[in-house]
This record gives C-alpha cells, sequence and structure tokens, in this order.
C-alpha cells in the first residue's frame, strides 16, 4: 500500500531501558506493530485502605493510584522474508532474536548469574540484590512512563521449516512505577510526576458541567 505526502507519520510505541545509576539510554526496543487495545488499571491508595483500615480518615490519599498496564503485540517476519538478502537474521531465525529480547527484560543476565555465584562461592555473606535496567513505557511523546514489568508471555503461532518462529503474539503484564516507589530525585521519579502532570492538563480540558445536568440543584 503506498501512501500520500500528506499521511499522517506512523509514531510507534516501545520500551527504552535506561541506566537505574546514569539515567543513560541503554536499548531502544519498537513494537512491531502498535497494540490495538491497552488496557488500564488503577487503585486508589487511601488512608483507609482495605477493611481493617484507618476509618477515621476515609477521604486522604495515602499516595499514588497503584497503576496496571497490560496489552498485546504482534510480531510477523512476513514481510521480512521476502527481502532475504535484507534481513539474514530472520531468514536464519524467524522471530527468536525478538522473542529473546523481549524475554531479557523480565530475567537477569547469565552474566549476573554468573558474578553472583562467584561472589557466593568466595564465601561473602551478603550479596546485593542484581540490578535492573530502568523499563520506560513509550507510548507517544505524552506517555514515558516508568514501569516494571511483571508479567510476559508470548504464543508462537506459525514456524518456517526449521521450526523458528514467525508469527507470534506477546503479552505483557506492567505496573508503573511512582515517586512512591523511585523517589523523587531519580530519573523515573522524575519522568512519573510528568506524566502524572500531563494527565492533569488533559483532565482540566474536560467541558465543566452543571448540578442540574444530573438532575439535582444541589448537594
Amino acid at each position: 500500500m503506498t501512501t500520500t505526502p500528506f499521511s499522517p507519520k506512523l509514531i510507534k510505541g516501545g520500551i527504552v531501558l535506561v541506566d537505574p545509576t546514569t539515567a543513560q539510554v541503554q536499548r531502544v526496543i519498537a513494537l512491531q506493530y502498535n497494540a490495538e487495545s491497552l488496557k488500564r488499571e488503577l487503585k486508589g491508595q487511601d488512608v483507609g485502605g482495605e477493611a481493617g483500615g484507618d476509618r477515621a480518615e476515609p477521604t486522604r490519599f495515602k499516595g499514588p493510584a497503584v497503576e496496571t498496564i497490560s496489552f498485546e503485540a504482534d510480531l510477523d517476519a512476513t514481510d521480512q522474508l521476502e527481502f532475504p538478502d535484507q534481513h539474514a537474521a530472520t531468514v536464519a531465525h524467524g522471530l527468536a532474536p525478538q522473542i529473546a529480547l523481549l524475554e531479557s527484560l523480565s530475567q537477569p543476565s547469565s552474566a549476573q548469574l554468573s558474578k553472583v555465584n562467584s561472589q557466593a562461592s568466595s564465601g561473602q555473606l551478603e550479596i546485593a540484590p542484581m540490578l535492573a535496567p530502568l523499563l520506560l513505557l513509550v507510548w507517544g511523546a505524552s506517555r514515558v512512563i516508568p514501569v516494571k514489568l511483571t508479567s510476559f508471555s508470548v504464543t508462537e503461532e506459525a514456524f518456517d521449516p526449521a521450526l523458528n518462529p514467525i508469527h507470534a503474539k506477546a503479552s505483557f503484564g506492567l505496573r508503573v512505577l511512582t515517586v512512591d516507589d523511585l523517589g523523587f530525585a531519580s530519573k523515573g521519579g522524575a519522568l512519573f510526576m510528568t506524566y502524572l502532570q500531563n494527565r492533569e492538563q488533559l483532565a482540566a480540558k474536560t467541558q465543566p458541567v452543571s448540578l442540574s445536568t444530573l438532575g439535582v440543584t444541589g448537594v
């Protein structure tokens, strides 16, 4: 399908890996196709909380809402396989490299595991947990969100003669990291505050309505 010069430029969603100490971008992962839907769920943190909480102050917030995001992304090697000279890795491995890259977001590297094992073998009593990169879900310029990957699954749906996957669906479960998790001074904390402020600015653009719209004259 050809596009006219006036067609809007397609912006892709994706995930950015950032060094948590230097705030330098380590890697950018763009989705091959933008997800058709994005599910977001927010659970408020109030002082009362669940049953048995502090009922004396039911209208006070304890902190930012706990937000979770989930979506599915399609992966397809068909277009690349039509041009084998330009996509040698896809011809040799199908979608396996892309799937392996996404899987790596959910676990430490083999080098990190080997280092921890060496430290344990040398008798070190206290070994710090392995440091993961900060993940940013980028869904347009106004939604750059620090997140933690809580779940990842992939369904491989078609294969080439060597059993390399050539079509797959990847499912992501994410939890938004707030200033409660990251602090105000960190890069991630600053990005969360920007994300929250962008949502507040959007909310302020809605047209106000009067009580009469709801069929009442006062409350």
